[in-house]
């Protein structure tokens, strides 16, 4: 498998989400395949490994009682839902998905680039903190992130499902 590299965000956070306290970013390779945005984001979502669905189920039983959205909550999204994430704008080179809620505001944004003869795919992750409840939860989740979103964009270039 390709691996994935943490890179330096190269995202306009104010335009994606203002205010982020949070940012980080992976790269992976994935050679000459003609994915777009959409689909890459839906292979990292709904193609990855089945552990990460188990960790979802456990943070949604575990955020209920706070009243924190679940998969699934919220408004319609523009552009529907890949797995739990409504997504908010989307062009082939680039896919914009997440949500506000009381304790934070996330965004996932996908983007791809490169040529014929060698594109990549890049996940960042931006969060914006409301108050304590998002600053314990954003620290809580931490040490899962890297894993998770490691593991997910592993998914691209070979789907776990």
């Amino acid at each position: 498998m390709t691996s994935v590299r943490e890179v330096t965000p190269e995202v306009d956070a104010g335009a994606v989400l203002a205010g982020a306290q949070f940012i980080d970013a992976y790269r992976i390779e994935i050679g000459t395949a003609g994915l777009d945005a959409r689909q890459a984001c839906v292979r990292m979502v709904l193609h990855g490994p089945r552990w990460i669905d188990a960790l979802l189920r456990l943070r949604n039983i575990l955020v209920t009682p706070f009243g924190l959205k679940t998969s699934g909550e919220g408004a319609p999204a523009p552009g529907g839902l890949i797995g739990l994430f409504p997504v908010v704008s989307e062009t082939p080179e680039r896919l914009v998905a997440g949500f506000n809620d009381h304790h934070l505001d996330f965004r996932i944004v996908v983007d791809v680039a490169g040529d014929a003869t060698g594109r990549q795919v890049t996940s960042t992750t931006l969060v914006r903190t409301h108050n304590l409840l998002g600053r314990t939860y954003l620290t809580l989740i931490m040490p899962f992130h890297k894993l998770v979103v490691r593991s997910m964009m592993g998914s691209i270039v070979e789907p776990a499902r």
